[in-house]
């Protein structure tokens, strides 16, 4: 696992948990028969609670793992590793 500051992880960590709540009670309005457009507007607190943290994650990684590579003249690998994420997004 790379190197995340505590206070970091534990954002991450949060995030995800609130993350996980906004689906569960996306599950929970799918078996009541909820109103479509309160289940979309749940589905949207998920998607931008992951987004979030989603950068929260990219940013850490820029600031230790890439920063570390490149002062250790791995500059290209640590780029086409990030391009690699980004090209399997679609």
């Amino acid at each position: 696992m790379a190197y995340r500051p505590k206070d970091t992880q534990e954002r991450i960590t949060h995030r995800l948990k609130i993350a996980k709540g906004h689906l569960e009670k996306v599950i929970k309005m799918m078996d009541g028969d909820a109103y479509c457009a309160e289940v979309m507007h749940q589905l949207q607190a998920v998607d931008s609670c992951l987004k979030e943290t989603g950068n929260l994650l990219l940013e850490n990684h820029l600031k230790t793992c890439v920063s570390d590579a490149i002062s250790k003249g791995k500059a290209d690998e640590a780029i086409a590793e990030i391009m690699q994420v980004f090209k399997k997004k679609g």
